[in-house]
């Protein structure tokens, strides 16, 4: 054999290396989990840089000391790589790499340095282990706990992992254990039949795939409670939250990329669906798009009592008019003589109880519309800021903590007399000077009752409603209007507000015209770095909730309606066997899956109203649709590429006897001779060193075939150089058949003794 032959003949064998694909399937399948679009790429490196450390791996199982002391020199160049890499990572960033690390990656901003990182660890961890276990010392159980290590990265965070992956690490697991156990030769050991061994085993292998995917599984509500002691950690847990707390003073989109996990944050009880709020962002950057917060977001006032009165969501019409009932000069002033007193109709508030069973945070979730927090778990001091979100005064809520809820339902704006008398309020040049004149008339009248009295709690009600508006009236008018004097903006804008008066028409404006202008809503979709707001709006058209959201507060904003960026969940996945006894109240479970982001804007002559520009709530549900279409697709190719494997592995012997007999009767009779020998010999296993009339021998005492005419046919074309005939062809191929029939009447005849034997 030439040298070149022999390089090749080494290439292709260490190319087709099992171990070295499956250690890149178990790298690709723990990327996955840190960078999904960048799976595929990890897992060439992965298999790239695995031929080259596993030949160093070659080297050193035949020089131990040098190649050993290679391998250390290797694992500290890596280290220390790793450690620049992680090193890199922090610069401008945040998160010390062991909390990102420890923290689940759809609340985090993606960091390619500390995921390259990661990539390092893993892959030589990886590529040591299994190459030492398999090829050096064989171990089922060292193995079986690396296998584990990508489902415990998953389970930790409860996420699922991708079914082609879950597929290929364990059905690969279990070829790559057969292979290196009962397959394997060495100079004690030789497989006799390999091809016969790889057929059982394939068709094992094809089987088990096929009921590990879709045999339906029994539905068991798991114990998790020893796993969740063990991976969060009170201890843990609480460290990390406090350092997490820390780095919510911006955000972007990430966290809403990724959101294909069901991690359950909450349970609510209510009677209808509801938009939860738990942070708001007031201050937008272009260049880094993303937000931050500002004193409208972050101060708060401490309260030790329940309930604590939530004042920043409407009433400001019934402020007013409660202050001209109280001062007729006022009243006077600004022509409200008549609508003394008056009041707008709502809907009966309604009560809403909220659960956490997830790590707690800084922040609790408050329902849009909310009236005031009647209930709580939570000892401690309770902040409330200017904006309207629940904080803790000191460390975080903790996990099994409880919120309750009164809310008025979103319907003030759907009654016309409502929207008159708020859109009569809010058209006046001079508003915020009639906010200030009615606020210092409540903060009088407070005084002209008692405490205790129903009056006094109105005037103190009315006098915290508008307390916001006019002790914040200024950053209200700059920083929440600030839109960066984008003239792009404002020229849209104030297209799409054209010819609309008061602000709630010109908010709904803006709300539907993400929906009728071809904008898409794709959890998959990645910006281009640089990308921001304007880019949204007006070139790429795609992007999550955070986009939506985002355009439609500076749209508002250049429009003159004060808004702000704000992050919760959308409570809408209702566990229908949970409801309670007359079916009032109803379960609802929020997950990963449920974070969102939308705009909050100031409605003027009402106050702070949510709206929903990103599609409403169906543009996420069509996203899990779209990914159970996808998972559905995915289990029936691996059906159908599985059932075709099987059919074929079954009827593969039949396959090849009938194409056997076909492609023989188109070759010269001496080459047929040769053939039919060479057949019965690999349908027997019988070696090829043996001669023509051993073989003979070894057929008639196994399945008592008689195959001499074809032997003797054989030796007088091979060894005596004969002419045969069409007709000695159709001889050779008689015996051909009946030595097939003969041996497959053995083989069941054996099968039937070993039955009975049993």
């Amino acid at each position: 054999m030439t040298e070149t032959a022999k390089n090749k003949g080494f290439l292709i064998k260490t190319l087709a290396d099992p171990v070295l694909i499956y250690v890149a399937v178990l790298v690709m399948s723990i990327m996955y989990h840190y960078r999904d679009t960048l799976t595929a790429a990890y897992g060439i490196a992965a298999y790239v840089l695995g031929w080259l450390i596993f030949r160093l791996f070659d080297f050193m199982k035949k020089h131990n000391f040098i190649g050993g002391a290679v391998y250390i020199v290797m694992l500290l160049v890596s280290l220390r790589f790793t450690a620049s890499l992680i090193g890199r990572g922090s610069q401008d960033y945040p998160i010390p790499f062991l909390l990102w690390f420890m923290t689940p990656q759809d609340s985090l901003l993606y960091n390619k340095w500390y995921t390259l990182a990661i990539f390092i660890f893993f892959f030589i961890f990886m590529a040591s282990v299994f190459y030492y276990f398999t090829r050096c010392r064989y171990r089922v159980f060292m193995t079986f706990l690396i296998l584990m290590i990508p489902f415990v990265i998953y389970g930790k965070e409860y996420e699922e992992m991708p079914v082609y992956f879950i597929l290929a690490l364990s059905v690969g697991y279990v070829l790559l254990m057969i292979m290196f156990r009962q397959l394997n030769e060495d100079k004690d050991t030789v497989i006799v039949d390999k091809c016969e061994t790889w057929r059982s085993v394939g068709i094992f292998t094809v089987l088990f795939a096929l009921a590990a995917a879709f045999i339906p599984k029994p539905a068991v509500e798991a114990d998790r409670s020893i796993l969740e002691t063990l991976i969060n950690a009170d201890a843990l847990t609480d460290r990390l939250n406090e350092m997490l707390n820390v780095f919510r003073d911006t955000a972007t989109g990430e966290q809403f990329r990724s959101t294909d996990q069901d991690t359950v944050h909450y349970y609510g009880m209510a009677e209808e669906p509801l938009r939860l709020k738990t942070a708001t962002f007031s201050t937008y950057s272009y260049e880094t798009d993303s937000w931050s917060i500002s004193d409208l977001d972050s101060y708060y006032s401490k309260h030790d009592e329940l309930p604590i009165g939530i004042y920043v969501n409407g009433e400001i019409a019934d402020a007013v008019f409660f202050a001209a009932a109280e001062d007729e000069d006022f009243a006077e002033k600004y022509g409200l003589s008549e609508y003394a007193g008056v009041t707008l109709e709502y809907p009966q508030p309604k009560e809403v109880s909220l659960y956490s069973v997830y790590q707690g945070g800084n922040s609790a979730p408050v329902p849009q519309s909310a009236y005031a927090m009647t209930k709580t778990s939570y000892k401690r001091t309770i902040g409330l800021t200017r904006a309207g979100a629940i904080l803790t005064d000191e460390g975080y809520f903790n996990i099994n903590d409880s919120f309750e809820f009164t809310y008025i339902p979103d319907k003030v704006f759907s009654n016309s007399n409502n929207r008159l008398l708020i859109d009569m309020l809010g058209d006046r040049d001079d508003y915020f000077e009639m906010l200030g004149d009615a606020f210092e008339v409540l903060k009088e009248a407070r005084n002209n009752y008692f405490v205790t009295t129903e009056q006094y709690a109105q005037a103190d009600r009315f006098f915290r409603t508008l307390m916001s508006s006019c002790n914040y009236y200024e950053d209200y008018t700059s920083i929440l209007l600030d839109y960066d004097d984008n003239e792009k903006i404002r020229r849209l804008a104030m297209e799409i507000t054209d010819g609309l008066d008061s602000d709630y028409d010109k908010a709904k404006a803006l709300e539907w015209y993400f929906i009728n202008n071809g904008y898409v809503y794709d959890l998959d979709y990645r910006k281009e770095k640089g990308d921001n707001a304007e880019d949204f709006l007006f070139d790429t058209k795609t992007g999550v909730c955070y986009e939506y959201a985002t355009a439609m507060t500076l749209l508002a904003r250049a429009s003159g309606i004060p808004a702000r960026y704000c992050e919760g969940y959308n409570m809408q996945t209702e566990l229908e066997q949970y409801s309670d006894s007359d079916g009032k109240f109803k379960r609802y479970t929020i997950t990963s899956r449920d974070a969102h982001g939308f705009p909050e804007l100031y409605i003027r002559g009402f106050g702070w109203v949510t709206f929903e520009p990103t599609m409403s709530l169906d543009a996420q549900s069509d996203g899990g649709r779209q990914a159970s279409g996808m998972l559905s697709k995915m289990g029936l190719i691996i059906l159908a590429i599985c059932g075709g494997a099987l059919i074929i592995a079954v009827i593969s012997p039949f396959l090849t006897h009938k194409s056997f007999i076909f492609i023989n009767r188109r070759r010269s009779p001496e080459q047929a001779a040769a053939a039919v020998i060479r057949r019965i010999c690999r349908l027997y296993g019988i070696p090829a060193s043996s001669t023509a009339r051993e073989a003979e021998k070894e057929v008639a005492r196994r399945s008592g075939a008689d195959i001499s005419a074809a032997v003797t046919l054989f030796e007088r074309a091979e060894y005596g150089g004969e002419k045969l005939s069409e007709t000695d062809r159709e001889e050779m191929i008689k015996e051909y058949n009946s030595a097939y029939r003969s041996l497959a009447e053995a083989k069941k005849a054996a099968r039937k003794m070993k039955r009975r034997r049993k």
